[in-house]
């Protein structure tokens, strides 16, 4: 990839989303228009792609080759549009077929390579909230609650919010794509297979249904390309449906069961490249209607890229929605708010003073340093004892808006391993980059054991070919003797690591010491 050039003041503020969905792949480049009501993302230009992604997955959920190679030559050709973008003004974002495929991970760092930019896998309920970001900024701040839902190839999103807050999100595992694979391998249509596509996606949203319904809403919003083709053939249709309801929905199906296929049925306004997979689409878009009670669904052209846009956008103006998240884990969790701030404060301060990698990925690993260290004791919740593996389970396997998968991955694994035994983390640290990481949370926590504002020593750690070296006040440490102890030990652990921590001072006590053990 060619160098990054920055933006000067006169250019315009461009940002950028790429979408790997289960059915296809689309790039949205968007401008930042300064309004009364605030800035808002006018988009510019976009790119699409139909990868039919989820089609390559095996039985077995590993991609096969050909899906793999279409998608490769998507990426590259995005990664061509994207060249000269800022990194922080991109975002790209992998959903469903990502998350289930087994093979996924190795493939992902192709991906990257040639997108030429990180790519995060997201949860479904990240998936859903970005939707949901995506299809409020089309539609008015009316205060009118409103359902939004989101057929994709791999899987389905609900979610109720008002204006712009989301309320309830859910993520279930019907697609487009994989329905019509299993419930219409051959493209025949009967009566009998579309029944049972139906009541097969009607058991998997039946899970939800219950919350939804009880909260209710006002106004039914479609969004991606499943809707968006029924929305335009039942315009075609006639007047009399204005938008998705259940009547044109059963007039579609009932043309395409006497036609036997798709693509003999007279359905105007249908595109070709919606064909091969619009039989799933309806059918699970049926089950929506009939589970949900749905009278009528209006269509928007709001995504999850448009969302994922306006996250960057959030990003940049220091508006992330992870700063939130992580408040509301401190507020639910009754954090020891002070003691989580020295550390997160030292931890930076150490880190601020490695020079390894980009600065991106330092400024990256910083706030993830950042939020590890706020989130340490949210296990006491649970227990004391072993308090760190709870954190780290809380914190990998909980919902986290605006948090990717690496992310929660790699924040579990600083949070599993800021104090104990280190070899229950070393499968996780496997480059030194990270590891250097984790010895500044592992320091941070061991000067603020007392946890109490006590004046700490000047404390300086530089990287070194082997590990890192860090140097303290010799008579700060003699006055410190369990601190002093602390650190041998931590000198042992990280050996053990195969990297070097060296500990520096100005007097000899502390060589001597550590070889007496």
């Amino acid at each position: 990839m060619s160098a990054v050039t920055l933006s000067t003041p006169k250019d315009p503020e461009l940002v950028a989303a790429v979408d790997l969905g289960s059915n296809s792949f689309h790039l949205l480049v968007g401008r930042v228009v300064q309004t009364p009501m605030g800035p808002q993302i006018s988009p510019i230009d976009s790119l699409k792609d139909a990868v039919r992604l989820a089609s390559g997955l095996s039985l077995d959920k590993r991609l096969d080759a050909a899906s793999q190679a279409r998608a490769v030559l998507a990426l590259q050709r995005f990664g061509e549009r994207l060249r000269r973008f800022h990194p922080q003004r991109v975002r790209a974002v992998a959903t469903n077929t990502f998350r289930v495929a087994k093979n996924g991970p190795a493939f992902l760092k192709t991906c990257e390579a040639a997108l030429g930019f990180p790519i995060e896998v997201i949860a479904g309920k990240e998936e859903a909230r970005l939707i949901y970001n995506g299809v409020a900024h089309t539609l008015a701040a009316d205060g009118r609650r409103r359902l939004v839902v989101d057929i994709g190839g791999g899987s389905t999103e609900m979610i109720i919010g008002t204006d712009y807050k989301p309320a309830l999100l859910e993520s279930v595992f019907i697609g487009c794509i994989r329905f019509t694979r299993e419930f219409f391998p051959d493209g025949q249509v009967s009566r009998q297979a579309f029944r049972e596509a139906v009541l097969a996606a009607r058991k998997e949203i039946q899970v939800a249904s219950g919350p939804f319904r009880a909260l209710g809403w006002e106004l039914a919003v479609g969004s991606s390309g499943t809707a968006r083709a029924l929305a335009d053939v039942a315009a075609a249709l006639g007047d009399r449906y204005q938008g998705i309801s259940l009547s044109a929905l059963e007039e579609i199906r009932a043309r395409i069961v006497k036609a036997g296929r798709v693509e003999q049925a007279d359905l105007p306004g249908i595109k070709p490249d919606r064909m091969p997979v619009f039989l799933g689409g309806l059918s699970i878009m049926v089950a929506l209607f009939e589970e949900l009670a749905i009278d009528r669904m209006h269509y928007s052209d709001g995504a999850l890229r448009l969302g994922v846009l306006y996250d960057v956008l959030g990003r940049a103006r220091h508006d992330d929605m992870r700063v939130y998240t992580v408040a509301q884990f401190v507020e639910r969790y009754a954090i020891d708010t002070a003691q989580a701030q020295r550390v997160a404060d030292l931890a930076l301060g150490l880190w601020e003073q490695i020079d390894l990698g980009s600065q991106e990925e330092r400024q990256e690993m910083a706030q993830l340093l950042q939020w590890s260290a706020r989130l340490l004791e949210v296990g006491h919740s649970i227990s004391h004892n072993s308090y760190h593996k709870h954190s780290a389970y809380i914190v990998s396997q909980s919902d986290m808006p605006g948090f990717s998968r690496r992310d929660q991955q790699l924040m579990s694994g600083l949070v599993l391993g800021h104090v104990g035994k280190l070899g229950k983390v070393q499968p996780l640290f496997v480059d030194g980059f990270q590891r250097t990481a984790l010895v500044c949370l592992r320091l941070a926590a061991i000067f603020y054991r007392s946890r109490s504002a006590a004046e700490l020593p000047s404390l300086r750690i530089k990287a070194t070919g082997k590990g890192v070296c860090l140097k303290v006040d010799a008579d700060w440490l003699n006055n410190h003797p369990l601190t002093q102890f602390t650190l041998v030990q931590e000198q042992l652990e990280w050996s053990r690591m195969s990297l070097e921590l060296e500990i520096q001072e100005t007097d000899s006590s502390f060589a001597k010491y550590a070889k007496s053990r």
